[in-house]
């Protein structure tokens, strides 16, 4: 009765998926800030939360560890979400600028339901400091949602009116 709830194997799993999802979202962030020169409000806000990945990464890296599981040993989902990286890749054309912050707007909720179903899996497990690291990441998830979710309006008024000039670079 006194001892600890064993971890299930599903937070293990879980905490696997977030990292490979953090990995994901930081090629496609990486990418996507990378070709945005007409958009500087959008690069710095996409290049600010690819610093936050980073750290997020880092911190699902710790959660990790918090378990007992070796990294080294640790394989993830990269696979599976390598397919939603070159759908998205592949939305990359003419109106890139539009598509992709669709597509960042799609992800950043995938990771915050992701990140719920963590907090849960932690705390139904007895490991309130995983449960507290997923709850800093979510915050960060719901923050960039929110952004984009802002922005997206001007960001495709702002493409629109650019591919209406032909002078005009309106992709990136």
């Amino acid at each position: 009765m006194g001892t600890e709830p064993q971890t299930p194997k599903h937070l293990e799993d879980w905490l696997r998926d977030a990292h490979a999802m953090e990995k994901q979202a930081e090629k496609m962030l990486e990418a996507q800030a990378s070709r945005l020169e007409h958009y500087p409000q959008l690069k710095a806000r996409i290049e600010e939360h690819l610093t936050e990945t980073r750290g997020q990464t880092e911190k699902i890296e710790q959660c990790i560890s918090l378990l007992g599981t070796d990294l080294s040993a640790m394989k993830d989902m990269g696979g599976k979400l390598a397919a939603f990286g070159q759908a998205m890749g592949g939305m990359m054309s003419g109106d890139e600028v539009v598509k992709g912050g669709l597509a960042s707007y799609a992800f950043e909720h995938f990771e915050i339901a992701s990140y719920k179903a963590l907090i849960q899996a932690a705390e139904k497990v007895g490991k309130p400091e995983i449960a507290r690291i997923c709850e800093e990441i979510l915050r960060e998830e719901e923050a960039m949602a929110e952004w984009l979710s802002e922005h997206l309006d001007d960001t495709t008024r702002q493409f629109l009116e650019r591919s209406e000039n032909s002078d005009l670079r309106a992709k990136t």
